[in-house]
């Protein structure tokens, strides 16, 4: 970018600064809405948008104390690219994948996974310095992964942790003044019940195909 171009993007920029914001939230919320929108569709560019999304709410959240949260995005940004591929090629017969059910011996290995998280992200974060909220943030992250992963599987219920977790995250980000990024999850929120609906068709219709 010329100097001239680089002036005109400072400037909203700036002005986000002075309310409370940044570009890269403004950015993160931009292509979390776009991402969340396409998963809702199943459309495999969601994966793409996932990963830039990943990249800027990592500078964001490493700002608040959040330090679960910031890990998380991390871990999005490689889910984001395994989801990439695993949709596109990781059915049977390296076919697309379909909506399904989850199994119940995936969901009882999903919760153990979430709870061991839960607690050995807590014990970790809540001894470092300016830590905000250890357990809550913990929770949210834990099962936020859960939720993250059955969606590269294209497991149905992975919608309804994403409800629960999108409602506590609207307050906690509210609390920690981050107040573009509260109206992106109630945007996430109502995306995530728009996704249910969706995903609970598809699979109806792939149950009724086989």
């Amino acid at each position: 970018m010329t100097s001239p171009e680089l002036h005109l993007l400072s400037i909203p920029c700036a002005w986000l600064v002075a309310h409370g914001s940044s570009c890269a939230e403004l950015f993160g919320f931009i292509t979390g809405v776009l991402n969340v929108w396409l998963i809702t569709r199943e459309h495999i560019w969601s994966w793409p948008l996932g990963v830039l999304n990943a990249g800027f709410y990592i500078v964001v959240v490493a700002r608040t104390g959040l330090y679960s949260d910031t890990g998380l995005q991390a871990v999005y940004l490689v889910l984001s690219l395994y989801g990439w591929w695993h949709w596109l090629r990781g059915g049977p017969g390296h076919d697309a994948v379909v909506v399904t059910r989850t199994p119940r011996r995936t969901a009882a290995l999903m919760a153990v996974i979430a709870l061991v998280s839960w607690l050995t992200l807590a014990t970790i974060t809540r001894r470092m310095p300016g830590a905000a909220l250890p357990w809550l943030d913990a929770a949210l992250v834990s099962i936020s992964l859960v939720a993250q992963y059955m969606m590269t599987r294209k497991l149905l219920e992975n919608w309804l942790l994403w409800i629960a977790v999108d409602v506590v995250y609207i307050g906690l980000f509210i609390n920690r003044q981050l107040p573009l990024t509260a109206i992106l999850y109630a945007v996430f929120l109502v995306l995530a019940i728009i996704g249910y609906v969706q995903w609970h068709r598809s699979a109806a219709r792939t149950q009724l195909t086989s």
